[in-house]
């Protein structure tokens, strides 16, 4: 098992190197010296998750609350949604040694991206898929900074389980 990250892409950066998460895509890291970053978060979801035991980290850049409007694409393409996007991202990470039991998630994301009203309600619906398959599945979130109307970029650190979050040049630690 190799101690590199995973991405849906398949692609394995170096040791220690920053593995950017883009939209609809996800990485899986045992490698204590990695960080995954995610950049410019608005309507959609950074799911973070850690075990501190096996130090696996894990993130997820989700679009969309429910699959149900597009199977096909849900199917290629599980990241896309947070119903399946998040079931596959700690199937990975089991993979690679992690317990659901011992797992630190934390939310980010699910900004009103949009000036005037907004009629789908994308990082709403985003943030409340999330938290009811997380409940559903006894996953309790230990952190999150969702909402309002800001963009974030999200960077875990593998082997601690820092979760640093930059917002309009401020950062913040979860």
């Amino acid at each position: 098992m190799s101690s590199l990250p995973r991405t849906s892409s398949e692609r394995l950066p170096g040791p220690g190197e920053r593995v950017v998460v883009g939209v609809a895509d996800y990485a899986v890291s045992m490698d204590a010296r990695a960080f995954l970053v995610t950049h410019a978060l608005g309507s959609c979801l950074a799911i973070v998750a850690h075990d501190p035991v096996a130090r696996v980290g894990a993130m997820l850049h989700v679009m969309l609350p429910d699959s149900s409007i597009d199977v096909a694409k849900a199917a290629a393409n599980p990241s896309m949604f947070v119903d399946t996007g998040v079931p596959h991202l700690f199937r990975e990470a089991y993979k690679l040694g992690a317990l659901k039991e011992r797992m630190v998630v934390k939310v980010m994301g699910g900004a009103c991206v949009h000036t005037g009203t907004d009629m789908f309600e994308i990082g709403k619906r985003n943030v409340i898929a999330v938290r009811r398959i997380l409940w559903k599945n006894n996953v309790m979130i230990r952190a999150q900074d969702v909402g309002g109307c800001v963009s974030r970029t999200v960077t875990l650190d593998v082997g601690t389980g820092t979760v640093q979050l930059r917002t309009a040049g401020a950062d913040t630690y979860l």
